[in-house]
């Protein structure tokens, strides 16, 4: 008896360890009653009122239902889809073009099969909140008077109103869109003051925006300026000015005449209270030469093109003599040819503040010296906004502030570094060359929203640089100004790392590719358009 038991279990265990083996073959196929639902479902915006929609399909399904629910956020329930769409395998990722802008929109995707409304798959969900739409086109210098501006865009794209303001941000216009204007797509809009900043906004009747543009209206001459015409001696009339002039310039080629004629182009020196500004913003008088600065209190230069070729090879500007100065201001302008640096302070001059602000800056060497480079005297302020550096300081310092403390009892500097795109800047290969070589004591120094591209330099490896204030910045193929970098005393623990595919940096094209970057405005904006 006892061994009929044992033989009965013994067959029971061959059994057993059949069926195991049996479960163990490889499985070829799985039949199932329904389609999976998709997975890896994403949305990003692109070109501010595109989504774009990417999943893993799925075997099985030939097609996909998307359903679009606006101002949403994956509720559902209830609510009738704004759209439906039909998406076959081919044509995913797939891309929802021409939402409202500033809109949440809740997404759902489910694979189905042709003629089986059986095997349709549950929903996969995602949302995404598009940009502000940008309709305008741009505008041209015959669009931007003293005291009006001319507005256009696709026609018969209706909006309800454009508003303007001004850099403070305070209504100067609301400008009722009529039906005439609208079947034109274009408006004009008066009431403004010349040479003034302001941002026009085009506004849909729920308050949306349409459109975007900011501009700086034109100059209407004053009693204190001197129209300066192509072809005049522009040395002789900064000479014979008097302290205060405005010297509007006209567009042209204006060479400094070196007095010992041993170069081509010489300097000319500034002892009085002057602005060179060029007459239009998109066709700067080019003035070959350079400037030196021994007196007067609130110097400045906008929108010209100051070219070093044929130069001694100094810098584009110096401080020559001692003293208290009030500012200095280079904005809107193109620098570029100048082997030295851009400024050079080597006196006992002690500046309230500098402004170099949304200007192209190139073949800058600095061959002798660094490219902003402080050494005897003190900048209260130096503000650095909005340029775009390249193909410049490639083997110096980016901003050089030595400390002359010694001889400015109270001075604290502050730096502030914002929305600029330097690319190949301080970029020599051993990694020893600075950005941030700032050892003024007691400075301090913000460097934020910057888009900073191709190069081995490090922050600053000195012991007086005060370790800088960091938000908002991109870089890519700049590994020793991240953590884990060479030669840094400090770096930037919240920087980003991104491509900006730039369009064509070798020839000064830095506009912006990278949708991440520009969603994130870092740079100088002119390149984020």
């Amino acid at each position: 008896m006892k061994n009929s038991i044992i033989a009965t279990c013994m067959l029971g265990l061959t059994l057993a360890l059949t069926s195991c083996g049996d479960v163990m073959d490889e499985i070829t196929s799985l039949a199932l009653d329904r389609n999976l639902s998709p997975i890896n479902l994403s949305a990003s915006v692109q070109e501010r009122t595109n989504v774009k929609l990417t999943w893993t399909t799925v075997n099985g399904a030939t097609g996909y239902v998307v359903e679009q629910y606006d101002n949403d956020s994956l509720s559902f329930d209830g609510k009738t889809p704004s759209a439906t769409y039909s998406v076959s395998p081919d044509n995913v990722p797939y891309v929802i073009s021409g939402l409202d802008g500033e809109t949440q929109y809740s997404f759902r995707v489910m694979s189905v099969t042709s003629g089986d409304d059986s095997r349709n798959s549950k929903w996969s969900s995602v949302y995404a909140k598009t940009g502000t739409e940008q309709i305008f086109y741009s505008l041209s210098e015959s669009d931007v008077k003293a005291r009006s501006v001319t507005i256009s865009w696709p026609a018969g794209q209706a909006a309800q109103r454009i508003v303007i303001t001004d850099a403070s941000g305070s209504m100067v216009v609301d400008h009722a869109l009529t039906t005439d204007e609208i079947a034109a797509g274009q408006a004009t809009i008066d009431g403004l003051t010349p040479e003034t900043a302001y941002t026009a906004t085009m506004l849909r009747a729920n308050g949306k925006t349409r459109g975007t543009v900011s501009f700086t209206t034109a100059i209407e001459l004053a009693a204190n300026d001197i129209l300066v015409k192509a072809g005049e001696d522009l040395a002789a009339v900064i000479a014979s000015a008097a302290d205060g002039s405005r010297l509007v310039v006209m567009p042209g080629t204006y060479t400094l005449p070196d007095p010992d004629g041993v170069v081509a182009a010489g300097a000319v020196d500034i002892s009085k209270n002057l602005t060179i500004k060029g007459l239009r913003q998109n066709d700067h008088p080019v003035i070959i030469g350079r400037f030196t600065i021994s007196g007067g209190s609130d110097i400045a230069f906008d929108q010209v093109t100051l070219d070093g070729t044929g130069t001694s090879g100094d810098q584009a500007i110096v401080f020559k003599s001692a003293g208290d100065y009030n500012s200095l201001s280079v904005t809107n302008s193109e620098i570029k040819n100048y082997s030295k640096g851009f400024y050079y302070i080597n006196v006992a001059a002690n500046v309230k503040t500098i402004t170099i602000d949304n200007n192209v800056i190139s073949s800058i060497e600095c061959n002798g010296g660094d490219f902003f480079d402080c050494r005897a005297g003190a900048i209260q302020n130096l503000v650095i906004t909005n340029n775009t550096v390249y193909n410049s300081c490639a083997e110096r310092d980016f901003i050089r502030f030595d400390d002359a403390s010694g001889s400015f009892p109270g001075v604290t500097p502050v730096i502030t570094v914002d929305h600029n795109t330097l690319d190949a800047v301080s970029a020599k290969a051993d990694g020893s060359k600075r950005l941030l070589y700032i050892r003024f004591a007691g400075n301090a120094t913000t460097f934020t929203n910057n888009l900073v591209t191709n190069t081995a330099a490090n922050f600053s490896n000195q012991s007086k640089t005060n370790p800088a204030t960091f938000k908002g910045n991109y870089y890519f193929n700049a590994p020793n100004l991240l953590p884990g970098g060479i030669n840094g005393k400090f770096f930037d623990n919240d920087g980003k790392v991104a491509d900006p595919t730039y369009k064509d940096a070798a020839k000064g094209d830095f506009t912006v590719g990278n949708d991440v970057i520009i969603a994130a405005g870092a740079g100088a904006p002119r390149w984020l358009k």
